[in-house]
């Protein structure tokens, strides 16, 4: 084969795979997840009004304290309710309990770095809460709650890798007390009419 020849056919290989590599990292850079300051932008321009007012009254400290709990979840959903993701622990959790109880050790440590990796709502976690409890003294406190389900849920995942049990069902207790906590702060029991005589 001629010199000329081999040479353009070379040159051909080389454009083709450095176009497929420039083709392949645009992809991932596109796949990216978006950063945690542009997230925060794209949520508060789904706020009413109240509440974006709301949330920027809050301290630049808490602020940035909730972007880097939530930045941590790259999960985020446009549709999902925040009681459905609450649903969606739930699950996750009772098959922590079966894992656990079956002595399936694999079944618990999925699950439970499924919890810990739970998505995040349509529109992040503020819309969900209380215009009263959008503070600096209420949000403060959620870094702490935040840990004390997920930080513990991963402890959990690598008790049950170890084939631990009797660690991982001390851990599925601590996220329970811990989730317990964080509902009697801010939700209340679930489901209550104010229709009914006596609700108030």
């Amino acid at each position: 084969m001629p010199l000329k020849s081999s040479m353009k056919i070379v040159s051909l290989g080389v454009a083709a795979v450095l176009g497929a590599a420039l083709l392949v990292g645009t992809q991932a850079l596109a796949e990216q997840p978006v950063p945690a300051q542009q997230q925060m932008q794209k949520m508060l321009q789904m706020y009413k009004p109240e509440l974006r007012e709301k949330v920027m009254a809050l301290s630049p400290e808490t602020r940035q304290q909730l972007m880097q709990m939530l930045s941590i979840h790259t999960n985020r959903s446009n549709k999902a309710t925040f009681r459905q993701v609450m649903q969606e622990v739930m699950s996750d959790y009772q098959a922590i309990s079966v894992g656990i109880a079956t002595d399936n050790g694999e079944m618990a440590a999925d699950a439970a770095r499924r919890l810990a990796g739970h998505r995040l709502p349509k529109g992040g976690l503020y819309p969900y809460f209380s215009l009263e409890n959008i503070n600096d003294t209420d949000m403060g406190i959620l870094p702490a709650m935040n840990a004390a389900v997920e930080g513990t849920a991963l402890k959990l995942a690598e008790a049950a890798d170890r084939g631990d049990m009797a660690e991982a069902a001390g851990r599925l207790s601590e996220i329970m007390v811990a989730c317990v906590g964080c509902h009697q702060k801010f939700r209340g029991q679930p489901g209550v009419s104010k229709m009914l005589l006596g609700a108030d």
